[in-house]
C-alpha cells in the first residue's frame, strides 16, 4: 500500500459546459448515472483503498474557491477516512507541476523516511475499483527502488485531446510494465492516427507513482524553480488548520502564499516526466475515461425518460431540472442549467460528434465579456 495518496482536484472545467464551471468544475457533477454520488467521490475512495489504513494521508489539492464543495463531500465521509484527509487550498493556480511539489513537501515534512505516493486525478471514471487499487499497489516496488511510474491507456481511436505515452520493451520480471521512451504533447489528427497504427503509444492518463525523496530530487535536478519556493516551507504548525465537519484544512500555512506566487506554472509532464530518465509505465488493466465531452457523457449515461417528452424524436441525451419536449429532431445533446449550486443558467443544444466543439463556445463567451456565465 502507499504511504500518501494525492488526488489533483484543481482546473477549470469548461468542457461539460454549462453544467460545469470554473465555480462548480466537473469533478463535483455526479458521476453518470449517479445523482448522489460525484466524480470527487470516487477519487476519495480510489485514494482511501489504495493507502495504508489509519496511518496514511490523503492530501487534496484544490483552488480556494473549491474549498466548499470538497468541505461538503468529505465530510460525508466518517471515523478514521475522514481524519486521514487534508486539503491544502493552492492560493493560485500554477499547474500540476507546482501542486505535485508542494504535496510531496508536505509530505516529507511529517517523516524521515521516503514516503511512496500515488498521485490521482479528480475527474475520471475507472472501472472496476479493485483492479486499479491491485494494479497500483503492485508499483510500490518499482518506486521504492528509485523511479518513476505512471499509468498508460490502450488507446481506442485517434485521440487528440490526450498527451501519449511512446513505450518501449517490457520488463522481463514485471508483466505489463514497460520503460517508457518518451512523452508526446496532444498530436493533431495526422499524428494521433499514426501513434494509433504504431501499436506502442499509449494515453497519459495523469496518473502517478513514485517515492518522495526521488521525486524531490527529480524536481531540484529538472524544475528546481518550481520546487524552489516550497523548500522555504516548515512543517505546518497545528494552529495552521482549521476544522470543518472533521475534514482538516490546511488553510493558514505560513508561506504557502509566497510559495505559490513565486513559483513557475507548468505541468508535471513538462517539467518532470518528459525530463526523467527513470520512468516505466503500466499498461492499465481496468477501464477508464476522462469524459471530456457531452458525447462521452452522454455514451456512459442511461437515457432518461423522467420529464423528457419526445415525439418523433430518437437517440437525443437530455440533462435538465426542468422538463424538456423534443420534437422531430434526432442525435441531440440538450443540457440545462437552472442556476442552482452555484452554476450560472444556460442551454447547450449540440449533435451528438460536435460536442468537442464546447471549447469554441466558451471562447466566444470569453470574447463577448460574458465572464458571469462560466
Amino acid at each position: 500500500m502507499f504511504d500518501c495518496s494525492v488526488i489533483m482536484a484543481g482546473g477549470s472545467g469548461t468542457r461539460l459546459w454549462p453544467a460545469s464551471s470554473l465555480k462548480h468544475p466537473k469533478q463535483f457533477l455526479p458521476l453518470p448515472n449517479q445523482k448522489e454520488k460525484t466524480f470527487f467521490h470516487a477519487a476519495l475512495d480510489r485514494a482511501l483503498a489504495a493507502s495504508r489504513p489509519g496511518t496514511s494521508n490523503v492530501i487534496i489539492m484544490a483552488g480556494r474557491a473549491h474549498i466548499p464543495h470538497i468541505k461538503n463531500i468529505c465530510t460525508t465521509y466518517g471515523g478514521d477516512d475522514l481524519r486521514r484527509m487534508i486539503l491544502i487550498p493552492e492560493p493560485e493556480a500554477k499547474g500540476t507541476a507546482a501542486a505535485i511539489a508542494c504535496a510531496a513537501v508536505f509530505a516529507e515534512r511529517f517523516s524521515d523516511a521516503p514516503r511512496s505516493m500515488l498521485v490521482l486525478t479528480s475527474d475520471h471514471i475507472i472501472e472496476p475499483e479493485a483492479s486499479f487499487i491491485e494494479q497500483a499497489r503492485s508499483l510500490v516496488p518499482h518506486i521504492r527502488r528509485g523511479g518513476l511510474a505512471v499509468f498508460g491507456i490502450a488507446p481506442r481511436y485517434a485521440e487528440t485531446a490526450y498527451g501519449y505515452i511512446e513505450a518501449a520493451e517490457t520488463e522481463a520480471s514485471s508483466r505489463g510494465i514497460f520503460t517508457v521512451k518518451s512523452f508526446h504533447e496532444k498530436p493533431d489528427k495526422t499524428t494521433a492516427e499514426k501513434y494509433l497504427s504504431a501499436g506502442n503509444f499509449f494515453w497519459n492518463s495523469g496518473m502517478f507513482a513514485f517515492s518522495s525523496d526521488f521525486i524531490l530530487k527529480e524536481f531540484k535536478k529538472s524544475a528546481h524553480d518550481v520546487l524552489s519556493p516550497f523548500e522555504k516551507l516548515s512543517a505546518p504548525a497545528e494552529v495552521s488548520y482549521t476544522d470543518s465537519g472533521g475534514l482538516r484544512v490546511l488553510e493558514h500555512w505560513r508561506g504557502l502564499d509566497a510559495a505559490y506566487h513565486e513559483t513557475r506554472p507548468e505541468s508535471f509532464d513538462v517539467a518532470i516526466s518528459e525530463k526523467c530518465g527513470k520512468v516505466v509505465m503500466a499498461e492499465a488493466v481496468f477501464d477508464w475515461s476522462d469524459v471530456g465531452s457531452w458525447d462521452e457523457y452522454a455514451r456512459l449515461s442511461v437515457p432518461r425518460t423522467e420529464n423528457v417528452f419526445c415525439v418523433d424524436s430518437a437517440s437525443c441525451f437530455v440533462d435538465s431540472s426542468i422538463p424538456v419536449a423534443l420534437c422531430g429532431v434526432d442525435n441531440l445533446i440538450v443540457v440545462i442549467c437552472d442556476g442552482a449550486n452555484g452554476v450560472p443558467p444556460a442551454v447547450l443544444i449540440t449533435k451528438k460528434g460536435e460536442t468537442q466543439r464546447v471549447k469554441e463556445v466558451v471562447e466566444l463567451i470569453k470574447a463577448s465579456g460574458c465572464h458571469k456565465l462560466l
